[in-house]
């Protein structure tokens, strides 16, 4: 017999609590030791090329190439927002003390930006359109940290927490870039560095501008949230689908940033109280729910393809289905489904 879902999570739970929540991730390739030592470390091709190479090979060559396992702080965000959730859950004083100490751990992680607090990738991480050296302020681990301490402070009434999430809306706000920037529409970029418009991070962003102004009441965050919201949901294909981004190197669709952009969707709609983005979530949540999964709950990577099979596609799946199970009555088998087959 299967073991159940919640032995398999306290499982699970174990074994990452005794690595102490550290680990690898998909492009960390650049903390390698050995590729440091090269001279190739200062070409773009060839960080592109090494990045690649890890994360697709079929054996794991971190060891081989010494890349350490380390925090991340996106995953240590996660980590809480699970934490958060299996206190919410049971209620019982172990659960408060680890949500506790993975948000303060959280907290230790954050970066200074220039106007306000962010975090960042603990690895230099080459993409096909931008270079981010490690520590670089990005809203991708901002965003997941704030949607932690919202969290946080509204399960445990701390002011400490909110402050910190705001400080992160001030980071957005002054330090990333805007692509675009109209009455009707907003673009946040990925980072201090670049201007590249990536649908899902723009949205977090947004997301994380909604989420602090439904709890300091502030209209002008709300305002610009909605308006990135906006400009995502105006360059929604007509089946439904979104690409990666503006580019045309950005042209894919995968599985998981599909996801982000749903979720995000909901929580902006949630926080602002609107409507206007409806019709756009349901068209992007049933391509969605119809092109990324095998019958068994496998979930694919690509909507023309179920390769990669990939943890990060299966667990945003869970999320993104327990977030949005209002949408549709089968979201919650199909999580459950999703579940099953990790």
């Amino acid at each position: 017999m299967q073991p159940g879902l919640q032995q398999v999570f306290e499982e699970l739970l174990e074994w990452c609590h005794a690595r102490d929540f550290a680990g690898y991730d998909p492009f960390d390739a650049l903390n390698s030791q050995l590729f440091q030592a090269t001279p190739l470390k200062n070409s773009r091709t060839f960080r592109l090329a090494w990045t690649q190479l890890l994360k697709h090979a079929p054996l794991n060559l971190r060891p081989l190439v010494s890349v350490p396992v380390q925090r991340n702080a996106k995953g240590i965000a996660l980590f809480a927002l699970a934490a958060l959730a299996n206190h919410r859950r049971s209620q019982s004083q172990q659960s408060v003390v680890t949500a506790r100490g993975l948000l303060d751990d959280l907290l230790r992680m954050k970066l200074t930006s220039s106007t306000g607090t962010a975090w960042g990738y603990n690895f230099d991480w080459q993409s096909r359109v931008f270079f981010a050296p490690r520590g670089t302020p990005t809203i991708v681990p901002t965003a997941f940290a704030v949607r932690a301490l919202v969290e946080a402070a509204q399960i445990f009434g701390d002011d400490h927490f909110l402050r910190t999430a705001r400080s992160a809306c001030d980071f957005i706000l002054h330090d990333l870039k805007r692509s675009v920037d109209t009455d009707a529409e907003l673009c946040f970029s990925y980072s201090t560095h670049t201007k590249t418009r990536i649908y899902n991070a723009s949205l977090l962003a947004a997301e994380t501008l909604a989420s602090v102004s439904s709890l300091t009441n502030e209209a002008e965050l709300c305002e610009m949230a909605i308006r990135a919201a906006r400009y995502v949901t105006n360059r929604q294909r007509e089946d439904g689908a979104w690409t990666y981004g503006e580019e045309s190197t950005q042209a894919w669709v995968d599985n998981f940033h599909t996801a982000f952009v749903l979720s995000s969707l909901t929580r902006i709609m949630d926080c602002a109280g609107t409507d206007e983005f409806q019709q756009s979530l349901m068209r992007g949540f049933e391509f969605w729910r119809t092109r990324f999964f095998l019958a068994d709950g496998s979930p694919k990577y690509y909507d023309d393809s179920p390769y990669p099979f990939d943890i990060h596609s299966a667990a945003t799946a869970i999320a993104t289905l327990v977030d949005l199970n209002e949408l549709d009555p089968q979201a919650l088998p199909l999580a459950e489904r999703v579940a099953r087959w990790s």
